[in-house]
């Protein structure tokens, strides 16, 4: 059962920002990159305050680097279909199950050390070369309840 409504071209666009943001983390990373943004949706807090539908947590402005590059803008593939389609329904996985940031310190190539906080969330965790912020209960206690 989906845990935030989403039609096709929802589950398209959303497998879409999976690929482009960390295809190159695995299906692991591509769902962490997932639950952030399903979390966003869903948590009604800091910067993502009336963010209700993927298309508006895709497009919110400054949100994903991944809009301003060509790999976005292919096609949705089967494979990040089904993985757009488990965070969708509600799959979380730790360090992303209550984050509402991610990113890549360094560069591709050199990746650098995770700071402690990101917009002022505290790091919970590392996969691969991205990091994973989450908010304290006191700033967003709603992304704790978003799941049952």
């Amino acid at each position: 059962m989906a845990v935030v409504k989403a039609r096709k071209q929802d589950i398209d666009m959303l497998a879409r920002l999976l690929r482009a943001e960390a295809e190159t983390e695995g299906e692991m990373g591509m769902l962490l990159v997932g639950n952030v943004g399903i979390n966003r949706i869903r948590a009604n807090c800091s910067d993502f305050k009336g963010i209700r539908t993927i298309p508006q947590m895709i497009n919110q402005p400054h949100a994903f680097e991944a809009l301003l590059h060509g790999m976005y803008y292919q096609n949705a593939r089967e494979r990040e279909r089904r993985l757009a389609q488990r965070v969708v329904n509600g799959e979380r996985n730790w360090p992303a199950e209550f984050s509402l940031w991610y990113f890549r310190p360094g560069t591709f190539e050199n990746p650098g050390p995770c700071p402690p906080t990101w917009y002022n969330q505290p790091n919970v965790g590392r996969w691969k070369k991205h990091c994973f912020y989450q908010p304290t209960v006191k700033e967003c206690e709603n992304v704790y309840n978003t799941f049952g």
